[in-house]
């Protein structure tokens, strides 16, 4: 694999920037996310209200997705961006604060979560679709894509093992402060950005209602997108309680403490860095809708087998293939649909992606710690990775008819499409 092949969107010097402040801002988000699932674990040894916290911290995204979508259509996104972050920041700072002065409660750590969700549900479908105006010319956008997740990958595999050594030797306190101060990298970034200026009359306005049915529209009945996205909130879901119900595994089943939590995670975060950077390496769009099928059948049994073992030295390396599977999977899924969207609707199509990628994980979540209260934590993951696995078959078996709908826009487009794969 050619290193320049792989980094070639680092070429662009807003992608560049954007890339640096971010790395280091998304090693506290993950800091973050481990203090606060350790933090209420710890607090009420509740399978449920680990559930309810990952679903506060979500549930927001999934119910203002879609409004989100039209303002970045709308309005200045490298603006926008600037305000999610800070209010992000804001969010980290509140819960050092409350921690530190020995206040915190769960209720206070569900509302913020759910604050961070609202933030989020404007600021990833504004991200994403930024990422084309960080890029000189749009051949570097499925790389710039697969290096996204990349960046978030190696996040993961980064804080999670860095958190679960503070919160050891320091406590969950320590997380949030330094997620607040990581801000201030992804703050500098974009502040020193030299972008083209906005045209607001190139963006006209409508009704936003009317924007937004015109947009569900275009993406639910464009069956390419429509597919990529049931597939992709299937996974989600999954997902989802396979995050929110990790603690469960970390102390009860493989007998461990926050720093297997952390090990337990960054396993995770390893194999989709490795699903990411594979990705990178890609050159072009063509055969990614086998990969979309392939992945998720192999997150669905590498959920499937997690569940049935005990002992965390056969759980890590599993996670290695759920994390790929379900890294490659997503990001294949956005590669695709930014590249077959038209411009006008980039923020709307991105905002149901945010809400199928995002928006679902919270009912995941929940549904999880329902299940896992009633039925173990290890059959409420079996039972998720079967329904995957179905939901891979379904996609792949629709695969021919999928791709006679997307041919026509990447001859279009310009995309070389022979051989077809």
């Amino acid at each position: 694999m050619n290193i320049k092949t792989v980094f070639r969107a680092l070429r662009h010097k807003n992608y560049r920037l954007f890339f640096g402040g971010q790395s280091i801002s998304l090693i506290g988000t993950w800091m973050q996310l481990i203090a606060v699932s350790w933090l209420v674990y710890r607090m009420t040894n509740s399978a449920f209200l680990l559930g309810l916290v990952g679903f506060s911290s979500q549930i927001a995204t999934f119910l203002l997705a879609p409004l989100a979508g039209v303002i970045a259509d709308r309005h200045h996104r490298h603006r926008l961006l600037l305000i999610t972050q800070s209010m992000a920041m804001f969010q980290a700072l509140i819960l050092y604060v409350l921690y530190a002065t020995h206040n915190i409660q769960v209720w206070h750590i569900i509302c913020l979560s759910f604050f961070l969700g609202a933030v989020n549900a404007f600021d990833i479908p504004v991200r994403q679709s930024f990422t084309v105006d960080m890029l000189n010319s749009r051949e570097d956008l499925s790389n710039a894509i697969a290096l996204n997740s990349s960046m978030v990958n190696a996040a993961r595999l980064i804080g999670p093992s860095i958190g679960g050594i503070l919160i050891a030797l320091f406590g969950e306190g320590t997380c949030f402060l330094i997620n607040a101060l990581s801000y201030v990298a992804v703050l500098l970034s974009l502040g020193m950005m030299k972008l083209p200026r906005w045209e607001r009359s190139a963006h006209p306005k409508g009704p936003v209602m009317h924007e937004l049915r015109e947009g569900f529209f275009y993406a639910f009945n464009f069956m390419p997108i429509r597919a990529i996205l049931m597939l992709l909130s299937v996974v989600s879901m999954i997902a989802g309680g396979l995050q929110a119900l990790m603690p469960v595994f970390a102390r009860d089943i493989f007998h461990g403490g926050s720093r297997t939590l952390g090990l337990l995670m960054a396993a995770s975060g390893l194999g989709a860095l490795a699903g990411a950077i594979y990705l990178a390496g890609r050159r072009n769009v063509l055969g990614l809708g086998r990969i979309i099928a392939m992945m998720a059948a192999m997150f669905g049994v590498a959920t499937v087998v997690f569940s049935r073992t005990s002992l965390l030295t056969v759980g890590l390396p599993i996670l290695l293939f759920s994390g790929f599977g379900m890294m490659v999977q997503m990001a294949s899924s956005n590669i695709i649909l930014q590249t077959i969207v038209e411009e006008n609707k980039r923020g709307r199509v991105m905002s149901f992606y945010t809400m199928a990628f995002m928006g679902l994980s919270p009912f995941g979540s929940l549904l999880g710690g329902f299940l896992a209260a009633k039925i173990g934590a290890d059959n409420t993951l079996l039972g998720g990775g079967l329904f995957c696995i179905i939901a891979a078959g379904v996609f792949a078996l629709n695969l021919p008819k999928i791709r006679s709908f997307i041919r026509p826009v990447y001859i279009q487009k310009g995309i070389i499409v022979e051989p077809v794969q």
